[in-house]
Order: structure tokens, then sequence, then C-alpha cells
């Protein structure tokens, strides 16, 4: 027995698959995997047969035509094959999260590639998805160019190539958005967006963290937040979360001593921060929020947004160091602080970040309300 790949195109229809799989067994073609593509021209079944060693290429697609298959791809396989493809795409996707410059190779190795060329312009419209030519865009510019002799691409394929190449160019993105921060005080930390990963640190930071400081993060009280609201803080549906960690100089292991959160709704961005009571006042605070600013103007918001407490001097500061206009809003003991990123007077006079008589009465809450401490 041999194993073969062989690829044909069926009618889309109730029943069109069982006859080409009966055309197969009639000939003692055992088949052991198949993968069926939708297409606009029908259903491309993609099988892994394992044939009699007295079948050749030519008797296997005489069997694929005669259960009404078209356009047929034979060709030799080898044990590999057999690996479950979900299985193997995720081994591909921890391949790339470990080194995205690997891109190319596991591009090739996925669809069998002849060639993969990386240019840097940008994919035409046109995918080309149903020949063996095919392009891809590349999120951090440009575009690749895949080509295989035979059989033509899927929009299966294309839609799993695609997918990729979108992961390398986060992983890639998320790399250099990590910094090595100096303070001050010559100490170091490292800034990085954060992961699911960072969950337990985060809960020792928490843990590390006097009530005093919980409380002016969170402004409706000192008790320790759940798991499950630390998870969404470190994954947002829109926005950003940062982490600050020791560097883990001399083998000891890194831990998370702040936690800064930029939460999106609608075209406003609100910030929120949280640092261990032994690394505030030392510029820690500023750093984030600076970036967490930028990060906003990136991506297009009107205005960033933060909420503390009236006597929460060290966040008013911080705010006021950024250089920005900064009107204030006060509600009782909680003030509403808006730095406007659209049209912004980067020229004029900044206002003053402390509460103020004049102020206005009713700032808006949010989901996730909290200044935090610097």
């Amino acid at each position: 027995m041999a194993l073969w790949r062989i690829r044909a195109t069926v009618d889309d229809r109730p029943g069109y698959l069982s006859v080409l799989t009966a055309s197969l067994a009639l000939r003692g073609v055992n088949i052991l995997t198949v993968q069926v593509h939708t297409t606009e021209v029908g259903a491309v079944d993609d099988f892994l047969v394992d044939a009699p060693d007295a079948l050749g290429e030519a008797d296997l697609v005489a069997a694929v035509e005669r259960g009404r298959g078209r356009d047929c791809w034979v060709a030799r396989s080898e044990a590999r094959g057999l690996v479950d493809q979900p299985t193997r795409a995720l081994g591909l996707a921890t391949r790339l999260v470990r080194d995205p410059e690997q891109a190319g190779e596991v591009l090739r190795t996925t669809l069998g590639l002849d060639e993969v060329t990386w240019r840097p312009t940008p994919a035409v419209a046109h995918d080309a998805v149903g020949t063996t030519t095919m392009l891809l865009t590349d999120p951090a510019g440009g575009s690749y160019e895949l080509r295989r002799q035979a059989p033509s691409f899927t929009p299966a394929e294309y839609a799993r190539a695609q997918a990729l190449v979108e992961l390398a160019a986060a992983v890639t993105r998320r790399e250099a958005d990590r910094v090595t921060l100096v303070l001050p005080d010559g100490a170091e930390l490292a800034i990085r967006p954060a992961t699911a990963d960072d969950l337990a640190g985060v809960v020792e930071l928490h843990e590390g963290c006097s009530a005093h400081s919980r409380q002016r993060r969170y402004l409706s009280g000192a008790a320790l937040p759940s798991p499950s609201r630390l998870r969404r803080l470190l994954a947002p549906t829109r926005g950003l979360t940062l982490v600050a960690t020791t560097t883990g100089s001399g083998g000891a292991a890194e831990s998370v001593v702040a936690l800064a959160n930029l939460l999106a709704e609608g075209d406003e961005a609100e910030v929120a921060l949280l640092v261990r009571d032994d690394w505030q006042r030392r510029g820690l605070g500023t750093a984030l929020l600076r970036r967490l600013l930028a990060h906003a103007e990136r991506a297009g918001y009107a205005a960033l947004v933060l909420h503390t407490q009236a006597d929460n001097t060290p966040m008013v500061r911080t705010v006021a160091r950024l250089g920005r206009p900064a009107p204030v809003e006060r509600d009782g003991t909680l003030l509403t602080v808006t730095v406007p990123l659209v049209a912004r007077a980067d020229k004029g006079p900044v206002a003053d970040a402390s509460p103020r008589a004049g102020a206005t009465v009713g700032g808006p809450r949010r989901t996730d309300p909290g200044g935090g401490v610097r």
C-alpha cells in the first residue's frame, strides 16, 4: 500500500462526494483523511489515501473521473501527512509565535509551496485564489507572493495563510512595543503589552499594593479584584494594557510592579494606573501614561479620559506632566480629567489640572473607572 494525496472538484450537491468515495473504494483505495473546500466552482475535496501498490497516478485519476470528479491532481505523500491538520496548524502557529521571522518557511510548509517572495509593494485587490499564484497582504507593510506548480489554491488555504501572516505581524508588533525603561534613579524596568499569562503576576501586584493604592485605582473599594475581572483588564476588547516588570537580573524571576490600562468607549479612551507602593513617585506612572497617550493618538481616539479622587495629588500631577491641555470636571470627591487628542492646542497654555471652583459638575463614569497612583 502507498500514500497518495488526491484533490478533485465535484458539484456541490448532495450525494456527489459519496459517488467519488465509492469509486475509489471499488479500487481498494482507503481514505485516511478528507478536507472539503467550498469554492464558486464546486466543492474541492482534498484526500489523503492509502492505495494498493498496483495502482499508479493514472489509475487514481481514472477512478476520480469515474466518480464524477474533475480537475484532478494526484501526488505521492509521506507519513507526515497523517498528522491531524488542526494540530499541524497549531504547531506551525506556535513556531511563528516563537520566531515571526519564520513566516516564509511556515507558509511553505503549510501549503507545500515552491516559492515564497516578500515584496515591499502592497498586494493588489485580486488574491488569485483558483490559480497556482496567491498574493497575501502583510499587515506590517508589503505583501507575500506564493507559488506552487499544483494544485490551485482554494479560499480556505488563502484564509489560513493570511491568518498566519497576520499572526507573525502581531508578534512582531508586540516585540517592537517592548521597551526597557530607565527611571531617574537608575532602576531599569521592562514595559510591554500584557498577555493572559500575566494573570498570576498581576494578582501578586494587587496583593503587594496597599489597600489605599487599590482604592485609588478602582475608586469603588480596596478589595482585590476577581481573577475574571483581571483577565478582562489584561485583554480589553478595545484598547491596550501594559505591564511594567523588573528585568529579573541575576537569575531572579521578573515581577509585575505596575499595570496601565487604556479602555476605549466610543471615540474616547479611559486610562487607569496601578503602581506598587515601593515603585511610586519614581516617574514610572508618568512613563506609562505617556505610552498610553501615544497609543491613543495612533489609534485615532479623540480624547484621553481619567477618573481620580480629588485628594489624589500624585495622579493629578502626573497628568499635568504630559504638558497637554487637560480640563477637569468635579463631581463631589471625583475628578474627571480629559486630555484632547484631536485638533489640540499644542502651543497653547496647559490648563491647570488641579480641582477648581468653576469646574463642571457631573463628569462621566465608565465601566472600569479609576485613576490609580503614580
